[in-house]
């Protein structure tokens, strides 16, 4: 028996004995509503009214949420592998209500639920980041489905995007979908930076960028971490926006400006401290200089047609550099 049990036991049968309240509750330490409580509680149920019971209410008609809800998010968790953050956000995209990543960790702790395993790089990488808007933009494309091709433009400073679809990878998509970055970017392109794919290194796209005075800058192969972002993010893309998209509807495309307008002005960024890519933006914007400084600063005279072959682009740079 507990010792809160044997306390109250020995209360009730000092009351039985003497039938003074007051004597109980002095010799005690008790209050007389104390005193009271137990005495009914033994009356109506014996031994077993003296256990303590549960403060919490049989209702909550004010609970912040509802048991719908927490389905939704243990469902969330289950099958689509989402982090308490990426649930967050799909809780406010798809199903128009918001929690705090307190509220929804608590939730995923009260039910047991096993933090997820993520796959260690084994090599770690220093991040880094441009301090100005439109000072680099890395450009990637994504084989979503056969015949589905995503075109991604990621700043690297503000991480505003811009999202395109083909149907393949091809110099001319790459053009129309370069007009698209240069309209819808709130802010002038000084870099472009890409991996070696045949979609960026024809000759009429990299023609395009020296008329728009932007500089083109392919990474070395093998290594993809130098296009992080734009990686990362179009894995967001998968977890967030495929896993619950039609492929075959026909407004897919309009989905998609969507879910970029969702991306760029109102989800939350974890490496801008919780802001929005447009909060990044215009909190630069003193900063950032316009498309006239960026004519300006352009030197048509330093730039040629890169060669796709790394080996022999570092060819022609010795042999330019001996010359």
């Amino acid at each position: 028996m507990k010792l809160e049990i044997k306390a109250r036991l020995r209360w009730i049968k000092l009351y039985q004995k003497t039938n003074d309240a007051g004597l109980v509750c002095r010799r005690c330490g008790i209050s007389r509503p104390t005193l009271r409580k137990w005495l009914r509680r033994y009356d109506q149920s014996g031994l077993d009214g003296l256990h303590g019971k549960s403060k919490k209410p049989h209702r909550s008609p004010n609970r912040k949420v509802t048991k719908k809800q927490e389905d939704l998010i243990l469902n969330l968790r289950k099958k689509r592998k989402l982090g308490a953050r990426r649930i967050q956000n799909e809780l406010i995209r798809n199903h128009n209500f918001s929690l705090s990543l307190a509220t929804i960790h608590k939730i995923l702790t009260r039910h047991n639920v096993k933090p997820l395993k993520r796959k260690r790089r084994q090599k770690q990488y220093k991040r880094y980041q441009r301090p100005i808007p439109g000072d680099r933009v890395q450009l990637d494309t994504m084989k979503v489905a056969p015949g589905v091709y995503q075109y991604t433009a990621i700043d690297d400073c503000s991480r505003f995007r811009v999202l395109g679809l083909y149907k393949r990878r091809t110099a001319k998509n790459t053009l129309l979908f370069m007009e698209r970055v240069m309209e819808e970017m709130p802010f002038p392109i000084q870099r472009i930076q890409t991996d070696r794919g045949n979609e960026f290194f024809a000759v009429k796209v990299q023609e395009f960028f020296m008329e728009q005075s932007i500089k083109f800058r392919p990474i070395k192969p093998g290594t993809p971490h130098l296009n992080g972002k734009v990686e990362r993010s179009q894995q967001t893309d998968l977890y967030e926006f495929y896993e619950t998209a039609d492929l075959s509807a026909p407004d897919l495309e309009e989905r998609l400006e969507e879910w970029q307008f969702y991306y760029n002005w109102h989800r939350p960024h974890g490496a801008l401290h919780g802001k929005s890519p447009i909060d990044k933006v215009c909190d630069l914007l003193q900063n950032t200089p316009y498309w006239e400084d960026v004519y300006n600063n352009y030197d048509p005279s330093n730039r040629r047609i890169q060669n796709q072959n790394y080996h022999v682009e570092l060819q022609l740079k010795r042999l330019k550099r001996s010359m």
